[in-house]
């Protein structure tokens, strides 16, 4: 009989029950009857005999069989005893032919709690087996508002669909999101495959990154048996590469957030056809990825502009020396044409601002074209190989997921986004304050309105566009309590011409409105800024300015004199977002000669106050739609709050509008930075919308 192997799993249980002992932990295994009580249960549902996670077999159902054990299912009795000898003897059964008989468990929250079997269990995790047979009975908790209910809720539509029951997140969400992100890879596959068999010559990208095999037109919506196989190798591929790194020591994620992760970097099929040393290296040259999901994606956010540090005389010697012959090249890339855009044409500015300020010490180029995640990779990779870029400014959110594969391939280019509330390690982001300048256009707008009717058109619910809302009706607030906002948006489904628009704030009322912040070159218009509304022209009055030139100009002087690590937080696995506004020259406010002395003098005097930091226009008790305070008195709004609140004030007439509702082409930029998901809305449906 294997009573060595018994000494041996006696050793590993008095151990782990000692340790627990020392850290004031329960040393035995946990007891299902002692975590849950009957009314906690909705009812409980029999999914017959299915291979479990051993990994998630975690406890016993009842106290009988829990002193036989430690937490980590080691046995603790002695060599002599009954149970010793039976442990051994399924020990020897393992050895020759394999534990075959399932064993019963009751599931509960993704975890597996023994009612018979739990000496199979003991055996089976000593000798590092991944999964055991076991007749299943769940036990599915009433729906509450705690986090761990609502996303195993989740879990159980995940494991509806795809069969797999070994990973485990903890965030709300994500369980969709790597459905998507597989489905997406396979629809990137089959479009490939598609082409590759119409024309051999073609090449696509994902060619390299596919499993032998094509895919059938009527499985590409449907997760399939083969998904399952694909997405556990690679999921097991991962676990060992993760865990072989360090990533059991990290307290705070999950081997599926960690897979997730690695997923926004590399295409799924890829991740299915890496050997085990090729997943090593992935894993390796993503770990701070993980190690910033560890900190609970801690963002480091700069409001201003860090200080340069001091260099030491040899650091200046060693110091790059840019030159009309070496040049410091800086790309800049667009998802369309920058004269199609008042948003993208601002930052095409801020490019030209580069070139009048170094000269020929800088060298800039562009890409206009990059539309897609495919065509920005492909940009990105050109720039570097082929023009030797050395830093590359990514202007719009919806290039984040390319221009984090590409900082992973390339560690030593600087790869910056332009996106707010953005996790990642490997590249820096980058935003402006607008919301000051909006704060002080409702300003002025409530201080000349003859109706108290306002009006706001929005075009993407994303970060940052609420907080420009929230500001331009608390300015109106500010100076005329009676002053309410209508807000519209731009790219709702069942909205028409923009004139149609115009003519409904017409006709309700709105004198004055905040449309977008500056004209496009190829569709002049005089409707942008704020501006007063009217049957015939409007009437321009003040205009919010983003000067990217001055942040592009700051972070190329950090590049130029070597203390781009300067800046850094200092901290490993803590990503940087630079949001800078009013106090950085970032952001400014035009006002044409129509305002008032009066008002222009106030607006200039709040200016002031903002821009050194003795007013904010998030202080204070703020309250929403809902009649909730948002923000407590005396209060001074965290930045995290600010970016990402889903909420609108008390004088917004309006709502935030969901995915579902929005048009086609918003969708993709929503659906990546949406500040509300599917099936949420804010504030009542009012005229606004």
């Amino acid at each position: 009989m294997s009573i060595i192997e018994y000494e041996k799993a006696l050793k590993y249980g008095v151990r782990a029950y000692k340790t627990a002992l020392q850290k004031g932990r329960h040393p035995y295994l946990p007891v299902l009857d002692e975590i849950i009580q009957e009314n906690d249960i909705l009812q409980e549902k029999n999914m017959g005999v299915i291979c479990i996670p051993l990994s998630r077999v975690v406890g016993t159902s009842t106290r009988s069989r829990t002193y036989s054990f430690a937490s980590n299912f080691m046995p603790i009795l002695g060599l002599k005893t009954e149970f010793a000898y039976k442990w051994s003897a399924l020990a020897d059964a393992q050895m020759n032919e394999g534990i075959r008989d399932p064993i019963k468990v009751y599931e509960y929250l993704n975890y597996y709690y023994v009612i018979e079997g739990n000496k199979r269990v003991s055996v089976m995790k000593f000798y590092d087996a991944l999964e055991i047979p076991a007749e299943v009975i769940r036990k599915i908790p009433r729906k509450t508002d705690d986090k761990e209910i609502r996303i195993y809720y989740e879990f159980m539509e995940f494991n509806a669909v795809t069969g797999i029951n070994d990973i485990w997140m903890t965030e709300e969400g994500n369980f969709q999101k790597i459905m998507e992100k597989v489905m997406k890879s396979k629809a990137e596959k089959a479009e490939s495959d598609r082409l590759n068999a119409e024309n051999p010559e073609y090449i696509g990208r994902t060619d390299i990154l596919t499993a032998p095999g094509s895919i059938r037109d009527e499985d590409i919506s449907v997760w399939t048996d083969d998904d399952t196989k694909n997405f556990m190798s690679a999921l097991y591929k991962f676990r060992e590469a993760f865990d072989a790194k360090g990533g059991k020591k990290l307290e705070n994620i999950t081997t599926g957030d960690a897979f997730l992760a690695f997923l926004d970097v590399y295409d799924f099929y890829e991740a299915v056809n890496m050997s085990s040393e090729e997943m090593k290296r992935a894993v390796a040259n993503t770990w701070e990825e993980y190690l910033t999901k560890d900190q609970n994606e801690v963002l480091d956010i700069s409001l201003t502009p860090p200080e340069e540090g001091k260099k030491s005389l040899f650091g200046q010697m060693f110091a790059p020396n840019f030159s009309a012959s070496k040049p410091l090249k800086v790309a800049f890339i667009y998802d369309r044409d920058p004269m199609t855009s008042d948003f993208l044409y601002t930052h095409e500015l801020g490019r030209n601002h580069l070139k009048e300020v170094f000269g020929d010490k800088i060298s800039t180029l562009k890409i206009t074209s990059a539309s897609n995640e495919d065509e920005a990779i492909a940009a990105i990779e050109e720039l570097i190989e082929k023009e030797k870029c050395e830093v590359i400014f990514t202007t719009t959110s919806q290039l984040i997921d390319a221009s984090l594969k590409c900082a992973v391939k390339y560690p030593n280019v600087k790869i910056l986004n332009c996106s707010l509330n953005t996790s990642h390690r490997y590249i820096r982001t980058y935003y402006a304050r607008l919301y000051e300048a909006k704060f002080l256009s409702g300003m002025i707008a409530g201080a000349l309105t003859e109706t108290d009717k306002l009006g706001y058109l929005a075009d993407y619910p994303i970060y940052g566009m609420t907080a420009n809302i929230n500001a331009f009706a608390m300015g109106a607030r500010m100076v005329n309590p009676r002053a309410t906002v209508s807000l519209k948006w731009t790219t709702l489904k069942e909205d028409g011409k923009k004139s149609d628009l115009y003519r409904e704030f017409f006709e309700s009322g709105v004198d004055y409105i905040s449309d977008q912040d500056m004209i496009t070159p190829r569709n002049a218009s005089r409707r942008f800024g704020m501006y007063k509304l009217s049957a015939g022209e409007p009437e321009n009055i003040a205009m919010p300015v983003y000067n990217w030139g001055v942040l592009y100009e700051r972070i190329v002087r950090y590049i130029m004199n070597d203390s781009w690590d300067d800046t850094d937080s200092g901290n490993a696995g803590i990503p940087i977002n630079y949001w800078w506004g009013l106090s950085a020259g970032v952001i400014d406010l035009i006002l044409s000669k129509k305002v008032p002395d009066g008002i222009g003098r106030l607006v200039k005097t709040i200016k002031g106050m903002i821009t050194d930091g003795s007013f904010a226009p998030f202080y204070g008790s703020i309250i929403g739609q809902d009649g909730e305070e948002k923000n407590g008195e005396g209060r001074l709004m965290p930045p995290e709050e600010i970016m990402t609140m889903d909420w609108l004030v008390e004088n917004v007439d309006g709502i935030i509008p969901v995915i579902d509702s929005l048009k086609e082409r918003a969708r993709g930029i929503v659906e990546l930075k949406g500040v509300l998901k599917d099936d949420e809305n804010t504030g009542s449906s009012g005229s606004g919308i």
